[in-house]
């Protein structure tokens, strides 16, 4: 895998890839239409953060490039590369339980706090990738 250069895109099988932590300085895109949402990147080597018609959908620190981003509600599904450990947050359903994996490992049970926040830390070699699926109770 390896960074989106473009910052953000649709892929072939509807989902979204962006975020490029190999930037040195921070890099934004804003107005990318996908599924008549209006889509913000903002992505350099510090962070990567997604914004869905100016709401948070996503943030890492440091910054990664996140590959087959898919949502429908119940499930989010990607798969996020980077040069080290990382935090994610991701914004779901306030105060709802979660099923988490990483890595094909069942990592347990997380719930989100009253601002529908869930955070989870992800660790991975140098340009590693990791897929992580977060499935509602």
């Amino acid at each position: 895998m390896a960074v989106i250069e473009e910052l953000i895109r649709e892929e072939e099988n509807g989902s979204l890839s962006f975020g490029n932590y190999e930037l040195a300085e921070k890099t934004k895109q804003d107005g990318f239409v996908y599924n008549g949402d209006s889509y913000k990147i903002k992505t350099f080597n510090e962070i990567t953060k997604l914004e869905r018609n100016g709401m948070f959908v996503y943030e890492s620190v440091p910054g990664t490039a996140v590959h087959g981003f898919m949502t429908n509600g119940e499930k989010v599904v990607m798969t996020v590369e980077g040069k080290e450990d990382a935090q994610i947050t991701l914004e779901l359903e306030p105060e709802k339980e979660y099923k988490v994996h990483v890595g094909g490992v069942y990592v347990g049970k997380m719930s989100t706090n009253l601002g529908g926040k869930l955070v989870l830390s992800v660790g991975f070699e140098e340009n590693d990738s990791v897929e992580i699926i977060v499935e509602k109770q």
